[in-house]
């Protein structure tokens, strides 16, 4: 049986991704006191009002859970009452102000899916396959003001199965690792055994935020480009082409053979899931 850990900290998170670390936390030994995720959202065609994972997982390990829309000073009041010794983020989804990030005595740590200062940003699993970048890995960080920006306190590369990686495959093992490091950093951290390292900043890249077009995918165009894309937006937007009666066609399954793209499997406009070509 674990020993559960005793220190107080509130974790902010709203996926999968937050899910998988909490998951990693809890086997750890660590439970957060109060988890804060976004409000529930209309989800699917029939808009049907959905929580977002962090707050089943709240639910069903019986722990507080908030939905802020705001983080405003009725917020920020409550938090301030908890007492907190850490805040941790994982995939929350807003942006945290300075005025929250200070509140714990030791601060906010953050569990970011690449090797910082590469791919700082809104999309970072998406940004190393579609840059082709198999050095990936996971960094845990000490939040600042600033986008992605802090020092780093603990870093690791991390092996992958095969490559190019569907994103949503990227994003459980990046989660299970992320959230791995993060259990043996805390301890360190709060017993002042990490020295913090700032980042180079003269090196860091940016990731973006995903539009749906930018998943739109041109046949003609280079092969394995085209298959880095269809890769990265596995989950979301998922890449596409359209056929010559101009109806939308989504790449489920596609390879690379001899420097030409083969599709296997699509999902055409309206209709379920088959094998390609039709």
């Amino acid at each position: 049986m674990k020993k559960e850990k005793e220190i107080n900290f509130v974790f902010f998170g709203t996926d999968d991704f937050s899910v998988a670390v909490l998951d990693e936390l809890e086997r750890g030994g660590f439970t957060p006191s109060l988890i804060i995720t976004a409000p529930d959202r209309p989800k699917g065609r029939g808009l049907i009002m959905t929580a977002p994972e962090a707050k089943i997982w709240a639910q069903t390990h019986n722990i507080d859970v908030i939905q802020p829309e705001k983080l405003n000073e009725s917020f920020i009041s409550k938090l301030l009452s908890l007492s907190s010794k850490l805040f941790i983020v994982a995939s929350y989804g807003k942006i945290i102000p300075q005025s929250v990030l200070d509140i714990p005595e030791k601060g906010t740590l953050n569990v970011h899916p690449s090797l910082l200062p590469r791919w700082r940003g809104a999309s970072p699993i998406e940004a190393q396959i579609l840059n082709d970048d198999k050095d990936v890995g996971v960094t845990i960080m000490l939040v600042d003001d600033k986008m992605d920006h802090g020092p780093i306190l603990s870093q690791t590369i991390v092996d992958v199965p095969y490559w190019p990686m569907r994103g949503s495959e990227l994003q459980k093992l990046l989660a299970l690792e992320g959230g791995k490091l993060l259990v043996e950093t805390i301890t360190d951290w709060i017993d002042k055994n990490i020295d913090e390292q700032e980042q180079d900043h003269e090196k860091a890249t940016f990731s973006k935020k995903i539009k749906k077009e930018d998943a739109l995918i041109d046949l003609k165009e280079d092969a394995y480009q085209n298959l880095l894309k269809i890769r990265a937006f596995d989950m979301w937007p998922r890449a596409y082409f359209f056929d010559e009666e101009g109806k939308r066609m989504i790449i489920t399954d596609a390879e690379v053979k001899d420097e030409k793209l083969i599709i296997k499997r699509v999902i055409p406009e309206g209709k379920k899931e088959i094998d390609f070509p039709v």
